[in-house]
């Protein structure tokens, strides 16, 4: 039975983890769904970029960890591909929390380029809790995200957040009502994927590439390489013509 189900809204695909049973738990079975799917999707033209949440009433759970086999390692490895196939998606993703985000299930979150969170959402570390040090590069990505203090109360604390508070610290870009949420996430990937594909897939190769330019003349350079190749598209031609027709036509 599948555990990840796919909805298609226009050109933003929306993947739902769908294993309620486990409140949606990263297991060996849900993470090679996902890697399957995340890959025929990048691969698909129609498809410009990616909403992720869980089906009701969580998010993710976390990792599955009864299911590691003999190698505990590459059990391990094998359920992080699941969050790392999104971290690793050239195109613009948007993570939907719904509900609980634990350990593994805030990897999913944080593996997105944005997320937004409804109210009943709920950030919780839970690695110390339960004995087990965080994996992943889960201390990686939420220190980039939000600092090293707010990281520290997270990981160390075990401070939980619900969807306001993740919204104050900069964990996710907004926090609205739930029954607005996967709405409002669907509305900001549209905005994404109504860009060119090959000119939305480069620049967020480069705003990971500028994450460790330390000059601006450097980010300069950077950027005017695919700035020359972007003007060089029919896309952009077609663009701004449409766009000088506009205001030349509310001018007259």
């Amino acid at each position: 039975m599948p555990q990840v189900h796919l909805d298609r809204r226009d050109r933003v695909a929306v993947i739902t983890l769908s294993d309620t049973q486990r409140r949606n738990a990263l297991s060996l079975e849900l993470c090679e769904q996902l890697v399957a799917l995340t890959s025929e999707l990048t691969a698909d033209e129609d498809v410009g970029a990616l909403v992720v949440t869980g089906a009701d009433p969580a998010f993710c759970a976390g990792a599955d960890l009864s299911q590691l086999g003999a190698s505990r390692s590459d059990g391990l490895r094998a359920i992080y591909e699941g969050f790392l196939a999104i971290a690793r998606c050239p195109l613009p993703t948007v993570a939907a929390v719904n509900g609980a985000a634990v350990g593994a299930g805030m990897n999913l979150a944080l593996a997105c380029d944005l997320r937004l969170a409804g109210r009943s959402a709920r950030f919780d570390d839970r690695f110390l809790d339960l004995g087990i040090h965080p994996g992943g590069g889960h201390t990686w990505m939420l220190r980039r995200i939000v600092g090293p203090q707010a990281t520290a109360a997270a990981v160390l604390f075990g401070e939980v957040l619900d969807g306001p508070a993740a919204e104050r610290i900069g964990l996710v870009w907004r926090c609205v009502a739930d029954d607005e949420l996967l709405d409002t996430a669907v509305a900001l990937a549209r905005r994404a994927a109504e860009a060119p594909r090959d000119l939305a897939v480069r620049t967020k190769a480069t705003l990971a590439d500028v994450a460790q330019i330390e000059h601006h003349s450097e980010a300069v350079e950077r950027e005017l390489v695919d700035q020359l190749w972007s003007m060089d598209q029919p896309a952009f031609a077609e663009r701004l013509a449409a766009f000088q027709a506009r205001i030349t036509g509310s001018s007259s």
